[in-house]
């Protein structure tokens, strides 16, 4: 594939047949140091997955790092926020990993990272929630916490369609409604400008309301059964290769019936479809339970579980944020849609150390397209500072060489980075919160995660 601005290094591509990644011994893997904080954070990172590889493979295998650009660097340079050549590169060979982006401010790309999931389809945002000893945290069991969350990433709010309150699109969604279900129209408050003189009549009987505009702004969340299928497919598939106990569902459904209660609906029907008797589901047990009562639902689920089954069930997305805090070890995988996983995904990070130290991937897993990425900010006031904490971006790398089935890789920085911590040599973010420790700069946390490979 030709390129404008940048040249790829020697070294193969991974390809994907039959649902399968094939990947050479010296893959070419398109990378985005990111802004602020990214290239302190990846100098780091490059070196700890050079050593993993190295150490794991003597030699036999190793990466062809392709330096790609988006971002202020990428505007700075190409007076363009996300060039053709970087998502050529990402399309071409597959798998990349990024440091933070800078969102652009004003028109243009919303965010150049749902940007490049959209674009490549990337319809999986994993997000694996782990404690590492020694890690300060807010809560008394962090150790309880270890979790993989499967967050929808292209539709619910992120393809979500609004309009201002009290512009002509808005009030053109108003009227259609009004017009065509007014029942349905009768649940906004506020929609007309009867509904506001009323209620101000009442509440201020000497205010004249006939200045107060009708200003509603409008929201619509897109939720498919082949969005869903295609994820909680995934998040099964992982919880049988990993041997994972359990995926549970979480959604609103209580409230939003047909996108929320849709999508755990389409997700049991999927599970018990795709994986016949390889999961139990709680849909199964509500059959069970209707036709032979609830004692005889309640051991056909164990008996299920204990011989091996993965329990599909679902929570309440409320309900679980609660539970994640006071009962971590019900829940192992999770799906759920876009924005139940953008609360989750933050919360639990908090839970094992903060969002500095999460790690995140984006995956098509029918294309094999998948980038791994930091999920923090760029921390401008840091850059060039040699200070962050790497972690979300080596933690990210763990994921992808997992991804590729480069598990010996993935192993070494897990030892390393637990070691590390262990040994209390830590960046700033850990070290003013634990009691003992070292501080040391992003470029040696780096140094000592190696040294403890």
């Amino acid at each position: 594939m030709p390129y404008t601005d940048v040249k790829p290094p020697q070294g193969g591509k991974i390809t994907i047949a039959n649902g399968k990644l094939h990947v050479p011994e010296n893959p070419v893997i398109p990378f985005i140091r990111g802004d602020g904080t990214g290239p302190d954070i990846w100098a780091a990172s490059q070196r700890v997955f050079d050593a993993a590889v190295q150490k794991a493979y003597a030699g036999r295998r190793k990466v062809a790092w392709f330096e790609v650009f988006a971002g202020e660097t990428a505007k700075t340079k190409f007076d363009n926020w996300l060039p053709d050549d970087t998502v050529a590169a990402f399309k071409e060979y597959l798998v990349g990993i990024k440091g933070p982006l800078t969102t652009p401010i004003g028109g243009g790309i919303r965010s150049l990272n749902v940007a490049l999931r959209q674009m490549l389809d990337l319809y999986v945002c994993l997000r694996p929630v782990q404690y590492f000893t020694g890690v300060p945290s807010p809560v008394k069991h962090p150790e309880k916490v270890d979790m993989v969350i499967f967050r929808e990433n292209t539709e619910d709010i992120y393809a979500g369609i609004e309009f201002v309150g009290g512009s002509p699109e808005a009030q053109k969604v108003l009227d259609f409604l009004a017009q065509t279900f007014p029942k349905d129209f009768a649940k906004i408050r506020f929609g007309t400008k009867q509904a506001i003189a009323d209620y101000m009549k009442m509440a201020s009987p000497d205010h004249d309301a006939s200045h107060i505009p009708v200003q509603v702004g409008i929201g619509i969340k897109p939720v498919s059964n082949v969005g869903t299928i295609r994820l909680v497919k995934s998040a099964v598939e992982y919880a049988l290769k990993f041997q994972r106990k359990s995926v549970t569902l979480v959604h609103k459904g209580n409230i939003m019936k047909y996108t929320e209660g849709a999508f755990r609906d389409w997700g049991y029907a999927a599970a018990e479809r795709i994986f016949g008797d390889k999961v139990y589901t709680w849909a199964k047990w509500e059959r069970t339970k209707k036709e032979k009562g609830e004692a005889a639902a309640n051991d056909e689920q164990k008996g299920a579980v204990k011989s091996g089954k993965v329990l599909i069930k679902d929570s309440i997305a409320d309900i679980t944020l609660q539970q994640v805090l006071t009962r971590p070890e019900d829940f192992d995988v999770i799906a759920t849609l876009n924005l139940n996983g953008d609360y989750l995904s933050d919360a639990l990070a908090a839970q094992v150390g903060g969002i500095g130290i999460a790690p995140g991937g984006n995956i098509n897993y029918v294309t094999g397209h998948a980038i791994f990425e930091a999920t923090h900010g760029t921390a401008p006031k840091y850059a060039n500072q040699d200070k962050v904490n790497p972690g979300s971006v080596v933690l990210s790398g763990e994921m992808m060489f997992r991804y590729l089935g480069w598990t010996e890789v993935a192993d070494m920085i897990i030892r390393g980075l637990n070691g590390a911590i262990g040994s209390k040599r830590v960046t700033y973010d850990f070290a003013r919160l634990m009691e003992g420790a070292t501080e040391v700069k992003c470029s040696e946390f780096g140094d000592s995660i190696i040294a403890n490979m």
